[in-house]
């Protein structure tokens, strides 16, 4: 469904980004590990319009595609949670799930179908019960989280990139979420997921790419990885202290 060739991407004196290849194939939850400072980053920022590449190619289906904004992606399919929880605070819940969803003069959905088209998307993320009427910026910081969340799944995306999204989530909806997760991979979506637990990296994985220092150390089918293997590409210096200590 989605390729990377030799994706490239530099500021200033610092590269981010050095020559990624990779495919991604639809229906799997493909996870991208790394320390900070190894590029995912930047790779969840190029996949989702936000920075353009300096050298290489995004290809969707086959094709070149050449989205260069985030309504770009958006349109194609694309959404992105990231690692920083991105509300407008003075906005109701409602509000925020649906920023973005509507057209500028036009609503998509009538105002009498909001609320529930949020609810509904809510409750695929948490048992818990969230007010669509309540302000963003007074909730707890999880359930932010769950309602930038369910801001890209109502847009039901073939593309869903998920930025260490189980962060901040207590057990409860940290398990809502992965069943999530396991089952929009079943019906077809592609779920790249960036993520630096090692738990959740073995139980959801269909394949891992390690990134280290701006390159592509290695893609691994999850038959293929331990634990100790990720480790050693992410990080080979910390083995290499352990069995000198």
């Amino acid at each position: 469904m989605l390729e990377i060739v030799n994706l490239s991407k530099r500021y200033g004196e610092t590269v981010a980004l050095d020559g990624a290849t990779v495919s991604f194939a639809a229906g799997t939850v493909h996870t991208i590990m790394g320390e900070n400072g190894s590029g995912k980053s930047t790779l969840v920022k190029l996949l989702s319009g936000i920075v353009a590449p300096d050298r290489g190619e995004v290809r969707l289906d086959g094709a070149r595609f050449d989205g260069r904004n985030p309504p770009a992606f958006q349109r194609h399919g694309f959404a992105t949670v990231f690692q920083e929880v991105l509300v407008a605070p003075d906005r109701t819940v409602t509000d925020n799930v649906l920023l973005g969803y509507d057209g500028i003069i036009h609503r998509r959905l009538p105002r009498r179908a909001r609320r529930d088209t949020v609810r509904e998307a809510l409750a695929l993320c948490t048992p818990g019960t969230v007010d669509p009427d309540a302000e963003a910026g007074h909730l707890p910081l999880a359930t932010q989280q769950l309602v930038v969340l369910a801001r890209a799944l109502v847009r039901k995306p073939r593309i869903l990139i998920l930025d260490e999204v189980t962060a901040a989530l207590d057990f409860t909806d940290r398990e809502t979420v992965f069943t999530l997760i396991e089952r929009l991979a079943r019906e077809g979506c592609l779920i790249l997921f960036i993520s630096h637990r090692m738990d959740e990296v073995m139980r959801l994985s269909h394949r891992i790419t390690v990134l280290r220092s701006g390159k592509m150390v290695e893609t691994l089918d999850r038959a293929d990885a331990t634990p100790e293997l990720l480790l050693s590409r992410m990080a080979p210096e910390i083995l290499a202290e352990r069995a000198h200590g």
